[in-house]
């Protein structure tokens, strides 16, 4: 299809996954199940960090703003596909799009920031027990996390900003269930250089720095794991990172699919399915993977139920 003139634009296209009336309810009802289960999921681990004094400790600090941020990343962008299904009704208006094409970009950075901080977290752990407590105290901890705010907030404004100042072209379809970043940039009529430069140089040198700190502190970790002569010892250790390694793995290796995805095929409708792995999928299965793996977690939410139980048994003895 050919592009139209360059025109005042008010508004986008969310074609998302199809068009027929029997998909398009399957994908509804799949899609407010895995939001159902991910915010209340993460709500629960918030809920328990904040609430168990035997979990106020550096590693449940960051993963309590892990399950924030990814109560956000899927609430930014799942409630609108479900509402266009709902209203048979694929639009989103440029502000909108615009707005959530950056706090997008601000909260995938926030897990991927996250997810290194709490590599390094696992690595003071590991290999230096006897000084975690001083190394990683509640000064150090709050620092990490602000300057991990800083950088995505600084970074996602940055693409915000490149965005503005291009000019877009009728249709303006984007293959996509959700406005990302690479797909509104293809939809300009003005030139994109700028964009392709900023988009490359400032985002991948973020993501690979991350993922070379997670890198670098597992490869301190195994090799402090090796060097205990016990089996149990060992066994011990790597118990205490498992889960995180789980979630790094999860998370990296979907948003390398999505990209590979995307580079192979050429299509840009071809994202669509593979994003949904890592910006719903993976927000989902962190609150399963940390709380099935972890006793800490399962004890404070038995804590949380089971005190909800006497609450209400006691109202009912009131009552009669």
């Amino acid at each position: 299809m050919e592009r139209g003139n360059d025109t005042q634009i008010s508004e986008f296209l969310l074609l998302g996954f199809s068009d027929e009336p029997e998909l398009q309810a399957f994908v509804f009802m799949l899609f407010l199940s895995m939001y159902l289960v991910t915010v209340i999921g993460n709500l629960l681990i918030v809920l328990a960090t904040i609430t168990d004094s035997h979990l106020h400790t550096p590693m449940y600090f960051f993963l309590s703003n892990l399950s924030f941020c990814d109560i956000f990343l899927i609430s930014i962008t799942v409630p609108k596909m479900l509402s266009n299904i709902q209203t048979q009704s694929k639009t989103i208006s440029y502000a909108g799009c615009l707005t959530q094409m950056y706090f997008f970009l601000l909260f995938v950075g926030m897990d991927d920031f996250l997810l290194t901080v709490m590599a390094y977290d696992r690595f003071v752990a590991i290999c230096y027990p006897l000084h975690y407590t001083v190394i990683m105290n509640s000064q150090l901890c709050t620092l990490l996390v602000l300057v991990c705010w800083i950088i995505s907030i600084l970074h996602s404004l940055l693409q915000s900003l490149m965005v503005l100042r291009l000019s877009f072209c009728s249709p303006f379809e984007i293959p996509h269930f959700f406005c990302e970043l690479n797909q509104i940039i293809h939809l300009a009529c003005s030139e994109t250089f700028f964009n392709d430069i900023v988009m490359y140089f400032a985002g991948v040198p973020l993501s690979v720095g991350s993922l070379a700190g997670v890198l670098y502190s597992y490869s301190k970790i195994v090799s402090s794991i090796r060097a205990i002569s016990s089996a149990q010892g060992k066994s011990k250790a790597f118990s205490t990172c498992a889960s995180h390694l789980l979630s790094v793995s999860l998370f990296y290796c979907t948003s390398l699919g999505v990209y590979l995805t995307s580079t192979i095929s050429h299509s840009a409708s071809s994202s669509a399915p593979a994003s949904v792995l890592y910006t719903v999928v993976t927000p989902m299965l962190n609150p399963l993977i940390y709380s099935l793996r972890n006793r800490d977690i399962k004890v404070a939410m038995r804590r949380i139920f089971g005190s909800e139980a006497m609450k209400k048994s006691f109202v009912l003895r009131l009552q009669r």
